[in-house]
């Protein structure tokens, strides 16, 4: 499971978009809502669009069966609005948690929660 996740965190780093299928079901929920691997390819395309430098650093995680909690330091400089905020040169870092769900290898259950608070107050200056 250790290496499942240290690949996807790296995947998501490299931008490698199209190995998602290696870490993620066809089918899955993502903060309770139904979602397909492909809109999750999308929403995450759409995050670099407007931040292409986004990186995802791992400071904690946790791991107990079929389930990974993970704790991020994210940083990146948006260049086009994001998240309903303009852009202002600044590069920022926030928090975000996720919890997966993990069978048959890959993730069909996804939460997390993004600092968007943080983000507005770097971005508001």
């Amino acid at each position: 499971m250790n290496v499942l996740f240290r690949e996807y965190v790296a995947a998501l780093n490299a931008h490698a978009f199209e190995r998602m299928s290696e870490f993620m079901h066809d089918e899955m929920t993502v903060n309770g809502r139904p979602m397909s691997r492909d809109q999750m390819i999308v929403e995450l395309r759409s995050h670099i669009a407007a931040v292409p430098d986004l990186t995802w650093r791992t400071r904690d995680v946790a791991i107990e069966g079929g389930r990974v909690a993970a704790h991020f330091l994210n940083k990146g400089t948006p260049v086009h609005p994001w998240l309903g905020l303009a852009p202002n040169g600044t590069t920022v870092e926030y928090v975000e948690h996720v919890f997966h769900r993990v069978r048959d290898g890959r993730f069909y259950e996804q939460n997390f929660l993004l600092d968007i608070a943080s983000i507005r107050e770097q971005l508001m200056f």
